[in-house]
């Protein structure tokens, strides 16, 4: 095959491939689940059963479990539960760190709200955070909780507790902040559920302790899950212009089967029902995650249900202990639950859990995507710049493959001499392929000149290319990076179609350097190329655009200095 078709078929290939990602994403965000009978219609609770356990249990034979209580009656005053946003409400409480803002329903103790302070919605709205959890609209994303146990009461999401206050806030001494919830069942005990925020972390402690004052052992198990609907976005019915398609959904992590996205469609269809001794479980979105993360070392149980209420299925994924704590009559105990509620920032993922940072998921091209991001955020933290850091990371790479390059395009080089005589043998032949191709291979054996070797650097290219792409648009840290002048965001399109004009300009000013197809068809085909690219990359993250530029001009400023060599060498020996 000549060369200039392996181009050819190559360009138009990744072309097809990112058509590819973006048509299954938008299929995946616009088809509904199917109709199949949920634990909602079989008359299933939305509290997790507890295990029927002795005074010591393990993760085998925990045998058939009793169905917890639906509901509990509180025995201090309480405001009276209403709907609110579908979701039943009592009183807010506002707690105000340096990084979040958070609104915690005595309805469950449930964590409603969650406010990114240091992560806008847009560059155009600094003063307005990025809500991660919220229950407000059809967009719910809620943080539940609660203790389970097979006989007596236990407080649960949809356990009214008694607040001391209504507004907290992390003063400029302090480096935790405590807010604490009340319950009182009646047999004698008492609870208090205890939220813990730190400085400079989105990691919530959920802390439960229970003072036993009845006449028997309490026992008791933990639960933690996440409370979600499923949203289609609108994209003006035009998949392309979904040039970002990432992930949203469930996830989960254990040491045997490591990291695995639950999608709602799988929730919908089958439930999870996992048992590990340490591990995760998280909903991701584009650049955040919210995560439930049990200390290593016990006997957890993953799960999954979907419940629908009024037509619209609400997933919950979460898990529960199966090994019980045991409180003596007059004593005291705590049972706690951790979770990481903010952005994909790898330095803070690994707090929580090591394996949290395979949220930021860079897919199949991870072994390059991860080296690619480390330089990056190198480059980043001597220059501040993250425009800055793709150009200069382009010219790393551009030197890290400069002698692969360079035999490329002096075998470019020389197959563009070649073309007059190409031509003359065209003429010659006409239509005889098979004496055409014959006649080229004894001139480029003559020539001393590989025909494939041009390839190499388009080849080499797209897989950096494609790693770089899921850097871009997983990375949280080049969300709303600035550039320079109208470039506010590099993680979005370029508003003004600027550089991808400028890279589309740049793909045909190197067409130009390189040797024409002798096939009509094919260099139709070539020229056409650059535009097909260009309107492509309009919808394509300004920072990709940005590299794929760079390196197009370096190629020129590479090709052409190779050439021009190459052209005096000829001339001087001629």
């Amino acid at each position: 095959m000549e060369f200039q078709r392996i181009i050819l078929f190559t360009g138009l290939g990744l072309v097809l491939l990112m058509l590819w990602q973006n048509w299954e994403a938008y299929q995946r965000e616009k088809s509904e689940p199917a109709t199949v009978a949920t634990p909602a219609d079989r008359g299933e609770s939305a509290i997790p059963s507890a295990p029927v356990a002795p005074a010591t249990t393990s993760s085998e034979g925990s045998g058939e479990v009793p169905q917890a209580p639906s509901a509990v009656t509180t025995e201090t005053p309480s405001p009276q539960p209403v709907m609110a946003a579908g979701l039943e409400s009592a009183q807010k409480i506002i707690v105000e760190t340096d990084l979040i803002r958070v609104e915690i329903d005595t309805f469950g103790g449930d964590l409603r709200r969650v406010d990114l302070l240091q992560h806008p919605v847009s560059v155009d709205t600094p003063d307005q955070p990025f809500a991660l959890l919220k229950d407000d609209g059809i967009d719910i994303f809620v943080g539940q909780s609660g203790l389970i146990g097979a006989a007596g009461q236990f407080p649960n999401h949809q356990t009214v507790y008694r607040a001391d206050a209504d507004q907290y806030r992390l003063e400029g001494g302090d480096d935790t902040l405590e807010v604490p919830l009340h319950w009182s069942s009646s047999d004698g005990v008492s609870y208090r559920k205890i939220f813990v925020f730190g400085r400079d972390s989105y990691q919530i402690q959920t802390r439960y302790e229970v003072d036993n004052q009845s006449g028997s052992v309490w026992q008791g198990f933990l639960y933690a899950q996440f409370l979600r609907t499923q949203v289609i976005e609108d994209n003006g019915g035009l998949f392309f212009m979904q040039a970002l398609p990432s992930y949203k959904g469930g996830a989960i992590y254990t040491p045997e089967e490591h990291y695995e996205k639950i999608g709602f469609d799988d929730m919908f269809e089958q439930a999870l029902q996992r048992v590990a001794d340490s591990g995760w479980v998280a909903m991701l979105q584009h650049y955040f995650v919210g995560a439930w993360v049990p200390a290593p070392g016990g006997s957890y149980e993953f799960y999954s249900r979907v419940d629908k209420k009024s037509g619209a299925p609400r997933y919950n994924i979460g898990y529960k202990t199966l090994l019980p704590e045991n409180i003596a009559p007059g004593a005291t105990g705590s049972l706690s639950a951790l979770m990481y509620a903010g952005p994909k920032e790898q330095d803070r993922l690994v707090q929580p859990a090591e394996s949290l940072v395979l949220t930021v998921d860079y897919g199949w091209l991870t072994p390059v995507s991860s080296p690619l991001f480390a330089v990056l955020r190198f480059i980043h933290g001597i220059v501040g710049n993250w425009g800055w850091s793709i150009i200069l990371l382009t010219l790393l790479i551009k030197l890290l493959f400069y002698p692969l390059s360079a035999a490329s395009y002096k075998s470019m080089a020389k197959m563009k001499q070649l073309q007059p005589r190409l031509q003359t043998l065209r003429e010659r032949f006409g239509d005889d392929k098979q004496k055409l191709n014959q006649a080229m291979m004894e001139m480029y054996k003559k020539d001393k000149i590989n025909p494939l070797g041009g390839c190499l650097p388009i080849v080499i290219q797209i897989p950096v290319f494609i790693a770089l792409y899921w850097v871009l648009l997983e990375s949280v840290e080049l969300r709303q990076a600035n550039f320079a002048l109208w470039l506010k965001d590099l993680s979005l399109p370029d508003p003004f179609y600027v550089l991808p004009i400028l890279m589309g300009a740049s793909m045909f000013a190197q067409q130009l350097l390189n040797p024409a197809p002798l096939d009509p068809v094919q260099k139709n085909i070539m020229m056409a190329l650059p535009v097909v690219f260009t309107v492509f990359f309009l919808w394509f993250p300004a920072g990709l655009v940005l590299y794929w530029l760079v390196n197009n001009i370096l190629s020129i400023a590479q090709q052409w200095h190779i050439t021009r060599n190459l052209q005096a060498k000829t001339a001087k020996s001629g």
